[in-house]
């Protein structure tokens, strides 16, 4: 199965409209221009983001016109949404109550206890000889304001937009790599600033959107779109990767824990919820292992994942990083339809560059730090 050579105009990005979120390891930011012309190649009217994250693919098409159903599992994604998808007030609504927080003073408190460390150390190890993801000064900003924000009694997208902003702002000054699954040893400079909230970048909402929180399998049968974006988080394929290994929900749980604010039980070095550990929180497209027919459990799902979408198009974004092979995703593709275009976009080389289907895809799929845009049409 194959689809046409690309000509050059036709793999040109358009322009996306400015999105805000988080680090994040996942984040799609820089191929929003290319999958919204993929999506504009089949008009949609509703799109499904089945794997919401930082919401920064569910932001765009809000913004393009097109009514969005956001879904994750992650506590913080569910917040993002409510925010950016489902806010009826404008900006000036929120700058009174941010300014409110912004002002509170710095109290010592549960997070302060467990993720505060002191500057003047020159390194981030506190008395309990952990490193810290934030200095002290900003994590008593935190206690307070998380305090606060419950104690307002503001309704629940008021109070999204609100943890929104508690979390970019604590995003600009932290001490880690982008993530909470390790911190660094020597305090980042960005570490020494003060936290700064500020209203988030928020838009007129045009459509009435949907924001959902679970699993992908289980809200497929009741959801219908004209078009689903797919971006599972990726088992490595990494053979030498040992079989207990840091999640996705891991490298974000304390932004989990500040939506929550319901101070869980944490272990190790990084302070990682319970609920965060690799027996509970791993899902079936992070799985390593194969089944009892020698397939990856991972390819299994994105086949199940597929063939239960309620879609006429879907867009999966695929790493060459991931477990699935090239073959083996060619395979599961061709079994619930056609491939329109396939994009492929080489980080080390700044390059995109659309590609035939079949040669061209399995040629390429193994080199690193590409991302893979697949636009399907279901038969």
């Amino acid at each position: 199965m194959s689809a046409p050579t690309l000509n050059l105009p036709e793999t040109r990005a358009l322009a996306a409209p400015e999105t805000q979120g988080i680090k994040y390891a996942g984040s799609k930011r820089k191929l929003l221009p290319h999958i919204l012309r993929l999506a504009q190649k089949v008009q949609p009217r509703t799109v499904l983001d089945g794997f919401s994250g930082t919401t920064r693919v569910a932001q765009m098409f809000a913004q393009t016109g097109h009514r969005v159903i956001a879904n994750d599992l992650s506590a913080w994604s569910e917040v993002f949404a409510h925010c950016y998808l489902r806010n009826p007030h404008p900006s000036a609504h929120y700058a009174p109550l941010v300014a409110h927080l912004d002002a509170l003073a710095g109290v010592d408190g549960w997070f302060t206890e467990h993720y505060g460390g002191e500057p003047n150390a020159g390194n981030s190890v506190g008395d309990d000889g952990l490193k810290k993801p934030w200095q002290i000064h900003n994590t008593r900003r935190l206690d307070a304001i998380r305090a606060e924000i419950d104690r307002l009694g503001l309704s629940e997208i008021e109070k999204s937009v609100l943890l929104t902003s508690l979390i970019l702002a604590l995003d600009e000054v932290d001490s880690t790599l982008g993530h909470f699954a390790s911190y660094l040893s020597d305090w980042s400079p960005r570490s020494y600033h003060p936290l700064r909230l500020q209203v988030p970048r928020l838009f007129p909402i045009q459509q009435a959107h949907a924001v959902h929180r679970g699993d992908i399998f289980q809200l497929l049968p009741e959801i219908e779109a004209d078009l689903a974006y797919f971006d599972p988080p990726y088992g490595s394929n990494n053979e030498k990767m040992p079989p207990s290994r840091v999640r996705y929900a891991a490298y974000y749980h304390l932004w989990t824990t500040i939506c929550l604010d319901d101070r869980p039980a944490i272990f190790g070095k990084a302070g990682r919820r319970d609920d965060s550990s690799d027996t509970q929180a791993g899902s079936v497209f992070e799985d390593y292992r194969r089944n009892d027919a020698g397939r990856f459990v991972v390819v299994d799902a994105i086949e199940r994942m597929l063939h239960a979408t309620r879609a006429p198009h879907i867009i999966l974004s695929y790493s060459s990083g991931g477990r699935a092979t090239a073959e083996e995703l060619h395979e599961v593709i061709s079994s619930v339809g056609r491939v329109v275009e396939v994009l492929e976009i080489d980080y080390r080389r700044n390059v995109m560059a659309g590609m035939r289907w079949t040669n061209a895809w399995v040629r390429d799929a193994e080199a690193p730090n590409t991302e893979f845009l697949f636009l399907i049409e279901k038969t």
